[in-house]
């Protein structure tokens, strides 16, 4: 009788440790998932935050297959209506980076980049009306997605401004031949960077409003 009270008494207990010990293997399990998400390191983050402009270069020329995924990431940024306004302009001769360089002293073509590629909006491809000057917006966040993409490949690269400074798109327009719709938003020197700028921490709460102002 003893003996059958005592197995009875195991296999309850035995029944209750199986439980406890099968949360506490849930409970493992779910946090050994949980915790490489938490430390993981986010690579797109960092090459974020870790970008900076280079304007010194080696002379170095670009790959012509790194200079394609530079285009393929600027042309995967949005654009209103899905409109996708942009042009690019690669500039790889010695002599018109050269021109580009002495006519712009801004846009550090004189530094030895390994390309220039200059974004532009399309107007032909522009939305109609008031709004065409969205374009603005669809180039830039494309420019910014070259840029980083350069950083990400270990490359060097500044966004140096032209519109809308118009004596400054005319002479590129002049230089490179550019038609009338075709309007250069900035020049972007790319090469192997003969620089290490520190990045800088540019994060501002004063910038932030919640809600309302």
């Amino acid at each position: 009788m003893h003996i059958s009270k005592f197995y009875s008494t195991f296999a309850e207990n035995f029944q209750s440790m199986k439980k406890i010990f099968f949360i506490i293997a849930v409970a493992i399990s779910v946090a050994s998932c949980q915790q490489p998400q938490k430390n993981m390191k986010n690579e797109v983050f960092d090459n974020l935050m870790s970008r900076v402009s280079v304007r010194e270069f080696t002379g170095e020329k670009i790959a012509a297959d790194q200079i394609d995924s530079l285009l393929r990431a600027a042309m995967a940024a949005p654009s209103a209506l899905n409109k996708q306004p942009w042009a690019f302009i690669v500039v790889t001769e010695d002599s018109l980076i050269a021109r580009l360089g002495e006519a712009l002293p801004n846009s550090r073509c004189s530094n030895h980049p390994g390309c220039a590629i200059i974004p532009c909006g399309d107007l032909s491809k522009a939305i109609e009306g008031e709004l065409g000057a969205f374009w603005v917006n669809d180039v830039s966040a494309a420019t910014e997605n070259l840029l980083l993409a350069a950083h990400s490949m270990g490359l060097g690269a500044v966004w140096t401004g032209l519109h809308p400074d118009m004596q400054r798109v005319k002479t590129v327009q002049d230089i490179l031949g550019l038609p009338e719709h075709i309007i250069s938003l900035c020049v972007v020197p790319v090469g192997v960077p003969a620089e290490q700028p520190a990045a800088k921490d540019k994060y501002n709460a004063a910038n932030i409003h919640h809600n309302v102002w």
